[in-house]
């Protein structure tokens, strides 16, 4: 009798032993953790801490790549090992085991169990144990460990306390991922802004000064880049080339389509390339430079500040509209297709009197196509009523009007597009 109660107080002691050191591994574990913020080195903290306690020889932290479509998808973001052998990757049949059962599994004998019959471990894995990592019932990971060293097996008192362990530290690996994608959100956000900045930089900043004529142009971009453009480019003391442009889509990849369309359209015009044949160029490079279903409109003039003439082209944008005092509003249709679409389209080009008091309105859609909350759109008609209502208005202040009016249309809705606007009035003389 004494003999069995003293191996009851032996085992007792054992397992008193076993509960204190494994609430000082967890409680170490715990706090060194807690102020780490990098994900990889919390996980490294993870792998290594399991591992020793344990005594295992290699250890994987696996987390699902919830962003991706394919659900079985996974980054394995850390490795550890205490041995020579290649470091081992999370076998998928296991991974869709986890997926379904969602809890921990140990696997003392690979190659003969039930559950994973056909699958070919590894030759170094001898066993493994394997919990998941689970923030609010849903599975971000898994952590897997090989190998008992001294060529042992797994025990259930290892799966338990890995278990408690993975337990205490899936949402820590969790927020660490959180922090770093918040990092990674500001950074790009900070990059975007650069990226304003510089699109905004290659805007005209101030409007040419042409004795006779008035000028001003401004773009709103929808997103803090956008796919609209406008340029004022000197020719020679008599001509100035008038542009605008818009790039399919919004934000970065139209901001940078519409950098290399402006640097295009610069390069063509400083070479004396009538209307036409800038189009066709431009073309013609935005076809072998894009891929397909990208594309831009296009107006682009040539303003005669001696012969009071536009020659004009127009790449299948939307029609400008040239008021006079003495004839019904033009419209400036003459041109081809959008730029990108084709190559070696044939581009055709007119040339219109430019009569005093006339006032010509360049425009992208993102204005006449300003939503208000009754999915009315603001029109093309209501700029040629601000036109005729404030005529004496400088071409500062006209632009501004349109500009108020679309946005204010809009109120309550999102801006679903760029905004760019330029006018070009001749002093009635």
């Amino acid at each position: 009798m004494k003999e069995h109660q003293d191996q009851n107080i032996i085992e007792d002691n054992r397992r008193l032993r076993r509960a204190v050191d494994e609430l000082t591994t967890l409680n170490d574990l715990a706090r060194a953790i807690a102020a780490l913020r990098d994900s990889q080195e919390v996980m490294d903290t993870i792998i290594r801490r399991s591992m020793k306690v344990v005594h295992a020889e290699q250890g994987v932290i696996t987390l699902v790549d919830r962003t991706e479509e394919r659900a079985m998808k996974t980054l394995v973001r850390a490795a550890g090992s205490s041995t020579e052998h290649e470091q081992f990757h999370m076998n998928q049949n296991l991974l869709g085991w986890m997926h379904i059962n969602k809890k921990p599994l140990v696997v003392n004998d690979p190659g003969n169990d039930n559950r994973f019959r056909g699958v070919n471990w590894h030759e170094s894995i001898r066993c493994l144990l394997c919990v998941p990592l689970l923030v609010k019932s849903e599975m971000i990971g898994a952590l897997t460990l090989y190998n008992k060293k001294e060529e042992r097996t797994f025990s259930e008192e290892d799966q338990r306390l890995l278990a408690i362990i993975a337990g205490q530290s899936a949402q820590v690996v969790e927020n660490s991922r959180l922090y770093e994608e918040e990092k990674e959100y500001f950074r790009m956000q900070d990059e975007v802004k650069v990226a304003s900045q510089i699109q905004m930089g290659l805007l005209p900043k101030t409007p040419p000064q042409i004795s006779g004529y008035d000028i001003a142009g401004k773009s709103i971009p929808a997103q803090l880049v956008g796919g609209d453009y406008f340029d004022f480019i000197r020719i020679d003391d008599d001509r100035l080339a008038v542009c605008l442009g818009d790039v399919t889509g919004k934000g970065m990849p139209a901001a940078l389509l519409m950098a290399n369309l402006q640097a295009t359209i610069r390069g063509h015009t400083l070479m004396d390339l009538s209307p036409k044949e800038c189009a066709f160029r431009a073309n013609n490079l935005l076809v072998q430079s894009t891929d397909l279903g990208k594309f831009a409109t296009l107006f682009y003039g040539i303003l005669n500040s001696v012969e009071h003439t536009i020659c004009f082209s127009n790449a299948g944008h939307d029609y400008p509209c040239l008021l006079s005092q003495t004839r019904e509003p033009s419209r400036l249709a003459t041109g081809g297709i959008p730029l990108g679409f084709v190559a070696d389209s044939v581009y055709v080009e007119e040339v219109v009197p430019f009569n005093p008091g006339s006032c010509l309105i360049i425009y992208s859609d993102g204005i006449t196509e300003a939503m208000n909350t009754q999915d009315e759109e603001f029109g093309e008609h209501r700029i040629c009523e601000l036109v005729l209502d404030y005529k004496d208005d400088s071409a500062a202040q006209l632009l501004e009007r349109i500009l108020d009016a679309a946005t204010d249309f809009s109120s309550g809705a999102p801006m679903r597009d760029d905004m760019t606007l330029v006018v070009v009035k001749r002093e009635k003389g």
